[in-house]
Parts: C-alpha cells; structure tokens; sequence
C-alpha cells in the first residue's frame, strides 16, 4: 500500500461529510433508554480531560466513513503501535500540564520556565511519534495519512525553527549559572559563577573509602510545587539582572511562540483517544470469552446478529462475575418489525436494548457484541421505554404515551430504527390492540425497521413482523432462559402477566383460600 491516500484532515472523520460531534443540547431519549450513557461512562473513565462523550453520540452517515475507522481500529490491535501511541499521549499530557501552569503561577519567569517546559514536551512527543511511526508497517487510510501528515509537519521550516529555538533557549538558561551566598542575618547574595570548584565532588572522593554499603541519604529533596516561594522569587529577579539578554530572549521567545501548538496534532491527540478507550473497554470482555466483531453496516435490512449482547448489562455482570446470555437475531426477505412477547423478567427489555446498542455502535464505525453482524446504516434510532410517572404533569400516562409516539413517528423516516418498549401498558387490553395496530401500521408504511416489546400476541401477526420470544424452561415454566427465539405467541404471556399484577395467579389464589 501506497504511504499516503489522500491529505490528512481527522483521524475520525475522513471527509468533512462523514459526520460531526452531535450538539450538546442536552441527552436524547435513545441515549437513556439505550443505556448509552452508562456504556459510554464506562468506557471513558481516567478520559474526562479529552471530551470524548459527544463523538460516542456523532454516528457516521456511510458504509465507507464506517469502514475508515474499521480500519483505524485493526490498525490499533498492534501494541507496538498502541505504546506509540500511549507515549506520545504522555508527552501531550505534561505539554498540557505545563501551559496550565504557565498561565496560573504568579510570577512572571516562573511562568516563562512552565512554558518552555511544555513547549519542550511538545517538541519531544511529536518528534517521537514521528520516528515511531515511521518505524511501523501501517495499513489504514487514517494512520497512512496521519504519519505522511506528521513527517511533513517535522520537516517543515515552521516546526524545525520551533525545535532549534527551544533547544537553544534551554542551552542559555542552562548556561546562566550563578552563586547563592547565604549570610547570617538572613540576607543573601546573588552573584555570577566564576568557577568556583565544585566541593561536593572532593568531599565524596575523600570518603569514598569509608564507604560500607549504601548509606542514608540526609540530602533534602525539593519538592515538586509548581510555584516559586518569596526568597525564590527574590533570586529569580536577581539572576535576570545577573543575566540581562538571556531573559530579554525568553521575553520575546514566550511572546513569539505563544500559538506553538499545531491544531492537526491536538486534534489527532485528542480523537485517537476514541479509539484507545474502547479498545481498553472491549479488552475487559475478551478475557471472558465474551466476543466483539467488526460488523457489515449497509443499506440492507435484512439484519442479523449471532451472540450479541446487551452491553451496559455485560459490564454489570462481568464485574460480578456473573453468567451472560447471548442472543441472534435476524430478520429477512421482507420482514421489518421484531414483536417481542413473553414472561415478565424474561430478557425482552434486555434484548430490546442490545438490539439498538448493537446498531449504535455499528454506525460509530466500532466492534459491536457477538461473532458476526449485519446491520442497518440508519439515519436516527427512536425510542419509547415506560418513564416514571410525574406527579407535576397533569397528563394521564396514555395521553403522555400517545404524544410521544406521535412525535416519533412524525420524525421517522424509512431509514430509521424505533425501539418501542410497553406502549399503552395503562390502558384495557382491547385499546392496547387497537393503538398497538396503529402505531405498527405506520411504522411498517414507512419500511422502517422496528422492535415492539409487548404482552399483545395479535400483533406478531400483522404483516411484515416477526414473533420472537422469551422463553422458559419447559419443566420449570418459572425459570426463564433469557434466550430470545422466533417462535409464534402462545397467548399465554399478558394473562400470566395481568394475573400475577393483580395477584391472582393460581399459587395466590391457593394462598388467599388457605388464609
């Protein structure tokens, strides 16, 4: 493969028309029902200070931008390109470190110090990156166009002039060498070096013979304060008069490079960090035995997924080290919408979700839960999950229910995915049907791809939906499996679960005749 493919602009979005950072206008609905927002702050734990939160909301809009980060991604499963990575991120880190130190401490060559600190980190990290790069066999467009993008940029007049003028700033200071005379009443000296032997060299060679092992060290260690105290202060102003066109240099060096960083590599600093902390986050699973796999995202919806999982309960459960159940799915020919039906507790809400991760996660360009996948390239996922009630809002739960889908359904389009969990639980059974009816007559009009959690068995038979099911054991019709099958309603799950509402099953019932 060539060593570039085209000019280098993000290492997460190829084109500018791929995609952009959602708004930050607060959390949509998906999100919470989804439980992406606890996925996400679990994958970005230790990363507050890169923002990353609204790129694992900015879904790509193409099966080429998806495949761009597919790549970037294998690309990654390298260590050795992971630990290039990792410290050039160190580097940026005490680059960032040091500018912020440079514009809080107080005194004015304190700040100075700080600066050419971090200008210095700076040099080193994407001077190393480089060399790292350079030294590795790369193969995705994102990394390719990256390194060609970072070798110019450390050839250019603009960064050599940076690196010499750094060097050279830090060799004058180094060289600016002076003598601290303390005297008795509590005054002291500042003076230039004149050469003065270096005692402390011909104190350790005359004891050197006298030496038996490792001794105690009585030397004080200064600490690692940012800030200068008052005698400090005191001699730093001494030492800049000592040494007048040394600091008159740092004065205009501090001026002139005030915009050092260039904003291509803080970008890359920041965005290869998505790719890093899902990376570390999937890592957990592995080891499990739990699978991750890049999927096939296109325009097709005959989707299909083996041994995905709900990722937001996979976390939970493999910190309890708990048991996890997988499911497939698939949906084929002309067949668009998944009716759920079965037992309370049995996995339907569970599968629901990992239904909506898994194509939220695809269209992100990441690894999603299972061996294999197909998935739909959807412009928007649409959620309806049962909210707490609100005692301030004077709507009855249907009324607030029937907005809410209206305004789903006013906003879906064909390529949408709508993920619909209990609708309608508030009312009779026979409005339930009827408003159920509706709500899928409209979805399935527009050809969107849809999952319906219900206890309703007359709509697994409208057309174009398939039945699935949550299923029990057949000895022990308590115990559920958790195992979603397609399987036509048995027309048992909205009594047993009305039943059991009203505490009217048939062990109840024995019960309350007993008592």
């Amino acid at each position: 493969m060539s060593n570039t493919t085209r000019p280098f602009r993000s290492i997460l979005f190829e084109k500018a028309e791929d995609g952009s950072e959602p708004p930050s206008t607060g959390v949509q609905d998906f999100v919470v029902d989804l439980h992406l927002d606890q996925i996400v702050d679990s994958i970005l734990v230790g990363r507050q200070e890169y923002r990353l939160g609204t790129l694992f909301m900015a879904t790509l809009n193409s099966s080429e931008a998806i495949e761009y980060r597919h790549q970037a991604m294998r690309e990654l499963e390298s260590q050795s390109l992971r630990d290039a990575i990792e410290a050039f991120a160190q580097g940026m880190r005490s680059m960032r470190r040091a500018r912020q130190l440079a514009e809080n401490v107080h005194n004015r060559y304190n700040r100075q110090g700080w600066f050419l600190n971090g200008v210095e980190a700076y040099c080193e990290a994407v001077s190393r990156l480089g060399a790292d790069l350079a030294a590795l066999d790369l193969e995705s467009r994102g990394f390719l166009s990256f390194r060609g993008f970072l070798l110019s940029y450390l050839e250019s007049p603009g960064f050599a002039a940076l690196r010499a003028e750094t060097e050279k700033m830090r060799a004058d200071l180094a060289a600016s060498r002076y003598c601290l005379l303390m005297k008795t009443n509590n005054q002291f000296t500042v003076r230039k070096y004149e050469g003065e032997e270096d005692y402390s060299v011909e104190v350790e060679k005359a004891f050197e013979k006298f030496r038996e092992g490792a001794a105690k060290d009585y030397r004080i260690r200064f600490t690692g304060y940012p800030e200068v105290n008052h005698v400090e202060e005191a001699a730093l102003e001494f030492v800049a008069k000592l040494y007048p066109e040394v600091f008159q240099s740092l004065d205009e060096y501090c001026a002139r490079n005030k915009e050092f960083l260039d904003q291509t590599v803080a970008d890359f600093d920041r965005e290869v960090q998505f790719y890093i902390a899902y990376h570390e986050f999937v890592a957990q699973f592995t080891g499990t035995g739990l699978r991750f796999c890049y999927p096939v995202v296109s325009d097709s919806k005959q989707v299909e997924s083996h041994n995905g999982f709900d990722l937001a309960l996979a976390n939970k459960l493999v910190r309890e080290k708990s048991p996890l159940v997988t499911n497939d799915f698939f949906l084929k020919d002309n067949e668009r919408v998944f009716v759920v039906n079965g037992p309370n507790q049995g996995g339907k809400s569970t599968f629901a979700r990992a239904f909506g991760q898994l194509h939220h996660l695809a269209c992100l360009g990441l690894p999603v839960p299972g061996t294999s996948a197909k998935l739909f390239l959807f412009d928007r996922i649409f959620t309806h999950f049962e909210r707490e009630e609100n005692f301030d809002d004077l709507r009855s739960r249907l009324e607030d229910d029937l907005m809410r889908v209206h305004s789903i359904l006013d906003a879906c389009t064909p390529r949408s995915v709508v993920i619909i969990n209990e609708l309608f639980s508030s009312s009779t059974l026979r409005d339930a049907v009827f408003l159920g009816r509706k709500v899928l007559e409209r979805v399935i009009q527009l050809d969107a791809l849809c999952v319906y959690v219900t206890f309703i068995d007359e709509l697994s038979t409208m057309d174009k939906a398939v039945s699935v099911m949550s299923t029990v054991l057949p000895d022990n019709p308590e115990l559920r499996t958790f195992k979603i099958t397609r399987k036509p309603a048995d027309g048992l799950a909205f009594a047993m679960a009305i039943a059991d509402k009203h505490q009217l099953s048939y062990e109840r019932i024995k019960e309350r005749i007993r008592q």
